[in-house]
């Protein structure tokens, strides 16, 4: 179910990136840098909880942009991320499908937000091995401010997860059968840089 949402999401993306093209409008790639932190690792031995510390990431994607003071900018986005609990790293690869909506506040200054997509390919956790992730795909909010100078683009956003989802992890520095977790929520803000064509 949820891998079909992501290949539909992919599909009405790259429909959008035609449509554009033949009304005028635009679409480009873009990239940049997360500076993230996933949610909390839970230990079983005391159920006590790790604050990640947060650390830089990036992005590399495509997007679309239909419309111009009002506008709707569909993404499809490659994502890596990391996380510091103590010792340990947590990293996450996925794929980031933002739907956003925009308007022009002032000249080329607009805000945007909406939910994002995202499906999870990849997770390891330095020194421990995954057993299980809840999901493979979770639902997020992006929303931010833009800025449009002719075909570059500059903007900053806040992102974190809504859907409730855990790795799960069996075995670490406690010893054999020990079942820990770790909350794989993104909250993050991103700086991205677009070109549009």
């Amino acid at each position: 179910m949820s891998k079909r949402l992501v290949i539909s999401t992919f599909l009405l993306t790259l429909f959008c990136f035609s449509a554009q093209a033949q009304k005028g409008n635009s679409f480009g790639i873009k990239g940049g840098l997360n500076y993230n932190a996933n949610g909390d690792y839970f230990q079983s031995i005391g159920d006590n909880a790790q604050n990640p510390d947060r650390n830089i990431g990036y992005h590399i994607g495509l997007f679309g942009k239909i419309g111009n003071d009002l506008y709707f900018r569909p993404e499809l986005v490659y994502t890596s991320t990391k996380s510091d609990y103590d010792s340990d790293v947590f990293d996450m690869k996925k794929i980031d499908a933002p739907l956003l909506v925009g308007v022009k506040v002032i000249g080329p200054l607009s805000v945007f937000g909406g939910p994002s997509l995202q499906y999870i390919l990849d997770t390891e956790f330095e020194g421990i091995d995954i057993d299980n992730i809840d999901n493979d795909f979770s639902v997020g909010l992006n929303f931010g401010i833009g800025l449009s100078l002719n075909k570059i683009g500059i903007d900053l956003r806040y992102e974190r997860g809504f859907s409730d989802n855990e790795a799960t992890f069996i075995g670490n520095n406690l010893g054999e059968g020990v079942v820990s977790r770790i909350d794989t929520r993104p909250d993050q803000l991103i700086l991205s840089l677009s070109v549009a064509f």
